[in-house]
This record gives structure tokens, C-alpha cells and sequence, in this order.
């Protein structure tokens, strides 16, 4: 039996994905838990594993596509149980005309269509069919209650109801199944039955001879639904220029998606004879050079981040202070410890010590490991610190937290770090490596750049950049000139509840602990 994979929750509050890369192809066996496919959210990248054994018949997305939440993602032959047969022995023709009217028919889930931009749910007000009633195409089938409107869903296809998902009163989910039908399968053999013997008539094709213009309604626009009306936005399409599959040509998603697809060829090969008919006539003008541009959309987790930053920027008034540290003697010290700690499988960089310097002096400091509210009536300040690191990630801008850097030693932040970070830069670490920071670093200096602006990772009350390590010359104390490895840091603070002094007196302490070490590990607790 061939059945839709449903995509499953993935995240709470995501509705949508984008289609990052498929593992398997149609007609791929699989096994249940196999991972199909990588998905990126506004917040990590996801696999998707089977649920099922069987085979892969038929892939709903391409690479980039944007599915949805409880919607089919792709269909597959489930293991041990066999297909419908194609064609019966010409010997039992009489006996099998009744089962050949039966394969005719499908059984599938009608899944509740987008009803509203944003809207991922709605309540189910009243059925306007039951269980076992024949309806028509576009006859209506429920009323739902959305939190803006009382919507009517009409059916998709003519068919007869088998089971319904949802009873009055629940919730119904976008996306996911509303109720079953069993309707007529499409390029079904017609088949009629005589006293005696069956006659199966050849297939005939289903083509639509209509033109665009002859299935608009009567005011000259395409019969479609806004969520439809919305992704020929999305795609550039002009709807009257599709043919609709529906009752009185209304134009269904799949209808956009195969115009999208499909339209485009002969279009293109329309053209093609009419460039080589002129070419042929006339001799081609010089090509002229032009400007172009490309337009992409802004989505997964550079989306999320843009909108992160933006409230960030418009809701925290941010200021700078910045400092210089002298790290000479902290790279010998971390020098003269890599090798050891490297045969125990820890890879020591300079980011653990400024983690641990950092966590060392919040305890002095503890307003910069805090969260306001929105009107500024409250702080909440946290016993854990738990520091994030901006990672450049391949998809994106992922700050992913060390949790209780304060209970950890140099070398077990080391190993966090690097698994964090690892993780983050293929675009997987986990939601959970990415919630609960309460205090950011960005290592921006590892890129190049010495000064930095960086902006608050809400509702955090604090960021610092560190730039990166410069051999510059500088005073000692017999005023000879000395070459010293000098780091430029930036922090940016909530000016709500930071003040230049606080983060002053915190960035001197911060800095006595990374530029004399061993103070640093007197006051380790």
C-alpha cells in the first residue's frame, strides 16, 4: 500500500522548513529510522528519519522548497504489503471486473489547507457532512473558526467520506488530515459491466483543453483561494495564465507548482524558434551588457537571526566600551599545556580560558549574567552561567551556550566547546544547545578585525567581541619597547541596567584574570 510520510513537529512553534538536501531517492528501499532527508528551521538543521520500511515512489519537494509541517513530504511503497494488481489474466476478465472498479478507487487523507497567513490551527464549528456521505467537488465540508474568521473548506475532490479526524468543537491543525475520502484514482481505467461479461474500456487520458482565459470567473479573475493567491505572489505567477484543475477552474496549489514547473518549457522553446527565425533573417546585433540583479528570499535561520537582531537593536539602548588586553603570558601558558591535554583527546584553543576568566568575575559582577523584562519592572538574575559562542556556521549565525561554565574546570569547557562548535559549524546542534545563555562572546577577531559594535543577543544584557591578537609594541616597566601580544575587546551592554562604571570595573577584573593566569587559577572554585 503506497502512504504519505507526514512531516512530523520538528520544533515547538515551527510550521515550516526548508528542504535542505534529500539522502535517498525515489525508488530507494528504506528502513525504518533511515534518515530521508535534512531540513533546515529558523533554528537548526534537522534530519528526518522513516517511520515505516518500503520503498520511496515519489518525492513532494525539491532541494530549496519550503515544506510544511504536517503535510506529505513524500510517499513510499510500505514493506509487506503488495500493490494493487495492474491488469488481470484475460481467462478470469468476468470474475475481476468488480475488483478492477475497486483498484479504481483510493482512499486518502484530505489535509486542511493554509486559511490565513500565519494561521496554524483553527477549531472545527460544525461538519456539514457525516461519515459515509457522497459530496461533490468544492462542496463545502466544515466550518472553522480561525482567531480571525469563520471559514467554510470545501472539498477538494467528488468522492464519498470515509472517517472524520476531527469532531466538532477540537482543534484541526493546518496541514494535517481533516478527514478521508475515497475518490475515483486519477487515470483509473473506466469500466463497465454487462450481464455476463465485463468489457474494460481503454484508459483514456485526462487532458484539459481549456484555455486560462476560458476558466476565470466571470469579473476576468482566476477562482483561487488566498493561500494559493500567495504563492503565485511568492513565485512571480499570474494566475490567469494557469489552468485550473478544479470545478469552474479553480486553481489549486498543485496546479501553480506543475505551471511553475512544467509552463516554463515550451515557453522557452517558443522562444528559442523565434530568436533563431530572426538570427536566420537578420544578422544578430553586438550584445549589449546590462545590469541584473538576483533576488533571493530571506529565510530558515538567517530569517529568525534578522528578526532577532532587529528587535534587539530597536528595543535595548545599546552602548560600547572598549579595551585592550595583553595576552602574551596566556598563550605561553596555553602552549606549554596543548600537547598534554591533547593525548586526552582535549583540544585546548584560547576561547576556554576567556569562558572561565569570564564566568570567574560574573560572580563579582552577577548583573551581567541577568534578564529584564520587557517594561524594565523586574531583573532576573541567574546562579548558572551558561556563555555562548557565535558560531559562522554554514547556514547561518548560530550561538549555541556552555552550560554552568562555573562548575567547570578549563579543560571540560574545552571539550563542551568543541562539540558545541563542531555541531554548529554542519548547521546541527541541537534547540537545546541553543536556549538558556545568559551571556555572549564573539570571537570575531578569528575572522579579522580589531573593533566591533556587536549587538545584544536578547534578552541577554551583555555581548563582547574580541578582536584578533596583534603583536604590537608597547612600554614595560624599565620603559624599554617591548613586542606584546595585545587583543582589542568591545562589549556592548543594556544600558537599562549596565552603566559605563559596572562594566568598567567588570572588563578590568576580566582582564586581570586573562592577562596574569594564575590569578585566574588561585580563585578557580
Amino acid at each position: 500500500m503506497k502512504k504519505d510520510f507526514i512531516l512530523p513537529d520538528i520544533g515547538e512553534g515551527i510550521v515550516e522548513c526548508e528542504l535542505v538536501e534529500w539522502l535517498v531517492k525515489e525508488g530507494d528501499t528504506i528502513v525504518e529510522d533511515q534518515p530521508v532527508c535534512d531540513v533546515m528551521t529558523d533554528k537548526a538543521l534537522v534530519q528526518i528519519p522513516s517511520v515505516f520500511n518500503g520503498v520511496v515512489s515519489k518525492l513532494y519537494y525539491n532541494k530549496g522548497d519550503i515544506a510544511k509541517v504536517h503535510a506529505p513530504l513524500f510517499e513510499m511503497q510500505i514493506a509487506g504489503e503488495a500493490q494493487a494488481p495492474t491488469a488481470a489474466p484475460a481467462a478470469t476478465q468476468t470474475a475481476a471486473a468488480p475488483s478492477a472498479a475497486v483498484a479504481g478507487k483510493i482512499t486518502e487523507d484530505f489535509l486542511l489547507p493554509d486559511i490565513g497567513e500565519g494561521i496554524v490551527e483553527c477549531e472545527v464549528v460544525d461538519w456539514l457532512v457525516k461519515e459515509g456521505d457522497v459530496i461533490a467537488e468544492d462542496q463545502p465540508v466544515c466550518d472553522v473558526m480561525t482567531d480571525k474568521a469563520l471559514v467554510q473548506i470545501p472539498a477538494k475532490y467528488a468522492g464519498k467520506v470515509v472517517k472524520l479526524y476531527t469532531a466538532k468543537g477540537q482543534i484541526a491543525k493546518v496541514h494535517a488530515p481533516l478527514f478521508a475520502i475515497e475518490r475515483v484514482a486519477e487515470g483509473a481505467p473506466a469500466v463497465a459491466v454487462s450481464e455476463g461479461s465485463a468489457v474494460v474500456a481503454a484508459p483514456v487520458a485526462a487532458t484539459s483543453t481549456a484555455t486560462p482565459a476560458a476558466v476565470m470567473a466571470n469579473n476576468g479573475k482566476a477562482v483561487a483561494s488566498p493561500a494559493v493567491r500567495r504563492l503565485a505572489r511568492e513565485l512571480n505567477v499570474d494566475l490567469t495564465q494557469v489552468a485550473g484543475s478544479g470545478a469552474k477552474g479553480r486553481v489549486y496549489k498543485e496546479d501553480v507548482q506543475k505551471f511553475v514547473s512544467g509552463a516554463a518549457a515550451p515557453a522557452c522553446a517558443a522562444k528559442a524558434a523565434a530568436v533563431a527565425a530572426a538570427t536566420s533573417a537578420t544578422v544578430a546585433a553586438p550584445a549589449v551588457a546590462t545590469g541584473g540583479r538576483r533576488v533571493e528570499p530571506i529565510k530558515g535561520i538567517k530569517a529568525a537571526m534578522a528578526r532577532q537582531m532587529a528587535e534587539s537593536v530597536s528595543t535595548i539602548p545599546h552602548f560600547t566600551y572598549c579595551e585592550e588586553i595583553d595576552l602574551t603570558d596566556l598563550i605561553a601558558l596555553r602552549l606549554s599545556l596543548k600537547d598534554g591535554l591533547a593525548k586526552q583527546g582535549v583540544k585546548l584553543t584560547m576561547m576556554p580560558f576567556f569562558m572561565k576568566a569570564m564566568s570567574l568575575a560574573l560572580n563579582e559582577f552577577p548583573i551581567l549574567n541577568s534578564q529584564v523584562n520587557s517594561d524594565c519592572s523586574e531583573i532576573t538574575y541567574f546562579d548558572d552561567h551558561n556563555i555562548g559562542i557565535a558560531v559562522d556556521s554554514k547556514v547561518g549565525l548560530l550561538v549555541p551556550n556552555v552550560k554552568g561554565c562555573q562548575h567547570k574546570s578549563i579543560a571540560e569547557i574545552a571539550k563542551d566547546l568543541t562539540k558545541l562548535t563542531d555541531s554548529a559549524r554542519e548547521g546541527r546542534v541541537s534547540p537545546s544547545d541553543l536556549k538558556g545563555g545568559t551571556i555572549t562572546i564573539s570571537n570575531i577577531g578569528a575572522i579579522g578585525g580589531t573593533v566591533a559594535t556587536p549587538i545584544i543577543n536578547k534578552p541577554e544584557v551583555a555581548i563582547v567581541a574580541l578582536g584578533k591578537v596583534q603583536q604590537l609594541p608597547r612600554f614595560d616597566s624599565k620603559g624599554h619597547v617591548v613586542a606584546r601580544s595585545i587583543m582589542q575587546i568591545s562589549w556592548s551592554g543594556d544600558h537599562r541596567v549596565i552603566d559605563g562604571g559596572t562594566i568598567a570595573r567588570f572588563t578590568n577584573l576580566w582582564k586581570q584574570y586573562l592577562e596574569e593566569p594564575s590569578s585566574m587559577l588561585v580563585n578557580m572554585r
